[in-house]
């Protein structure tokens, strides 16, 4: 490790983020690493080429560009290793195919982000693999579930859409002492390694969408995931074996969110956390969601283990279950600042319904709709003008 390497592993948050993944003197003194694009890379003898003795070898395996945004994500994360993804999805995908196989039982959290759920459901039912969904409040007691064939144990923190907490250090402590072998992997994209650090919690493995808080734009759609030495060979040999990297171009406006993700993401926690407790007991609120809110179930935990919180959060609209669409989708078509659409972690604001027919165990709250809102970068006071449209909206229903 050199002098400057040393002096950003000390460093503070910002400054780590303005000078990880760069080396201005390998590129002619240029601050930013360029965006190298290309599928043949040429050696120069054929002994070369037999024996691979070069660091790039096709643009598949790796690029400057991208192995730079790897290792700014591996001093971010403590990892080994960081594979690239073209999206969240696959950074969830690729390790479960990594470390899964036919005959074997995956533990998955509850509150897992949809798409994941239906892949679990769909692809890795069909290829053999047992799934079985767990409670996120379940702790230690995860090993009441586990069995000789479990290989992989998923969570999330805080969970999608419902913000349940997990206790990850009591989970990872416990199946490890179970099984050594069993993989534990993360879903880590609401908190950033800025925020939460899985690795430092006994996980094995961290999966982001980098499409969100690391890009900052809406403009991009990558996963990234980050691994232990020991899961890392695995993980890098399947996203070789099956063809998947990430595009150089992406990774450098990747690269170029990363060094105002500690800016925006400060922003996004204060305006969210505002908003949030102007929402906390108002009326037409039965509930907000929000794991940094005193009264939030999971609170303590977030207190505990999380250095921040980001801008993403839920509120049940109070709502008799017959009126609850309705009165929905008039809070929603109300609202101006507030975007309709997928996807968070931009810097604009956006709210939908969540949808939780697929849950098992936390289900549908009883006192109304779940409305998902991202707090974006926009003015907290134009922003609660906004809501106030929309609970003026659903309060006419």
């Amino acid at each position: 490790m050199s002098q400057k390497d040393k002096l950003i592993e000390e460093a503070g948050q910002n400054t780590r983020l303005a000078h990880i993944g760069n080396d201005p003197r390998a590129y002619h003194g240029f601050v930013n690493p360029p965006v190298v694009k290309g599928s043949t890379v040429l050696f120069p003898n054929a002994e070369a080429m037999e024996k691979r003795s070069q660091p790039y070898t096709y643009g598949t395996r790796a690029t400057p560009t991208t192995d730079a945004l790897c290792a700014a994500f591996d001093q971010l994360e403590g990892s080994a290793g960081t594979i690239l993804v073209p999206s969240g999805l696959a950074a969830i995908s690729i390790p479960f195919l990594a470390y899964l196989s036919s005959g074997d039982h995956a533990l998955i959290v509850d509150s897992v982000y949809t798409p994941c759920r239906t892949f679990c459901d769909t692809m890795l039912t069909r290829l053999g693999i047992d799934v079985e969904y767990y409670d996120p409040e379940i702790g230690a007691d995860i090993t009441k579930l586990m069995r000789p064939n479990t290989k992989l144990v998923h969570t999330e923190a805080p969970g999608s859409n419902t913000f349940e907490m997990q206790d990850i250090r009591a989970i990872t402590d416990a199946v490890h002492a179970y099984s050594a072998d069993v993989v534990v992997t993360l879903d880590n994209t609401w908190a950033t390694p800025l925020y939460f650090r899985p690795l430092d919690f006994g996980a094995d493995v961290s999966i982001h969408a980098t499409t969100k808080y690391p890009s900052g734009h809406s403009d991009i759609v990558m996963g990234s995931v980050s691994a232990n030495a020991k899961h890392f060979p695995a993980l890098e040999a399947a996203r070789i074996a099956m063809g998947i990297c990430g595009a150089p171009e992406d990774s450098y406006l990747i690269l170029r969110g990363l060094r105002t993700m500690g800016l925006r993401l400060d922003q996004h926690q204060k305006s969210a956390l505002e908003i949030a407790e102007w929402l906390d007991g108002r009326d037409g609120v039965a509930r907000v969601l929000h794991p940094a809110l005193p009264s939030f179930p999971g609170h303590e935990i977030w207190k505990r283990d999380f250095k921040g919180s980001s801008g993403i959060f839920s509120f049940v609209l109070q709502a008799e279950p017959e009126r609850a669409k309705a009165k929905a989708h008039a809070f929603l078509d109300a609202l101006s600042f507030f975007g309709l659409g997928y996807s968070w972690g931009g810097y604009e604001s956006l709210a939908l319904v969540v949808n939780l027919s697929d849950r098992t165990i936390r289900k549908q709250p009883i006192e109304g709709a779940v409305i998902r809102l991202q707090i974006g970068l926009e003015d907290v006071p134009d922003l609660k003008k906004d809501l106030e449209a929309g609970f003026a909206a659903a309060a006419a229903v």
